[in-house]
């Protein structure tokens, strides 16, 4: 057998196997990406905080009181993104309008930038508070 018939005939396995395997993964309903659905599902609506971890604003670092206070006050605050929206790219927070949320540094001692800590509020009174620039929000309580 010439080289490229074997070649060929390699070619046609590697296909047919490949088309069996979908078709297995189809038979028993394993989904090889995930849907839409299911990531609208894991997203709150809009005011829809009762999944959410609560913690008191005086258990958390000193400077998100701080940080707390400013945004009371109207400010003035350290950073210029300060006070901008958020917009919620990550779709961890619920899913309301662009614009619902506004984001807030809190500073992180020792840190020359404007480091990972983050106040997030809704326009419904609500205060979110990550630690770890945007990967997870906990419902601050007052």
């Amino acid at each position: 057998m010439s080289n490229l018939a074997v070649q060929s005939a390699k070619s046609k396995g590697a296909t047919a196997l490949l088309a069996v395997l979908l078709a297995a993964l189809g038979v028993f309903g394993v989904s090889t990406a995930p849907s839409a659905a299911a990531a609208t599902q894991a997203q709150p609506a809009c005011g829809n905080t009762s999944t959410y971890t609560r913690v008191a604003l005086s258990s958390l670092p000193s400077q998100a009181t701080d940080t707390y206070r400013l945004i009371r006050s109207g400010g003035p605050f350290p950073y210029p993104q300060d006070g901008t929206v958020f917009q919620n790219r990550e779709r961890i927070l619920p899913a309301c309008a662009t614009g619902y949320y506004h984001e807030y540094t809190v500073k992180t001692p020792g840190s020359s930038t404007r480091g990972a800590r983050r106040i997030v509020t809704g326009n419904g009174g609500e205060y979110f508070y990550t630690a770890d620039h945007y990967a997870s929000f906990r419902l601050i309580t007052f």
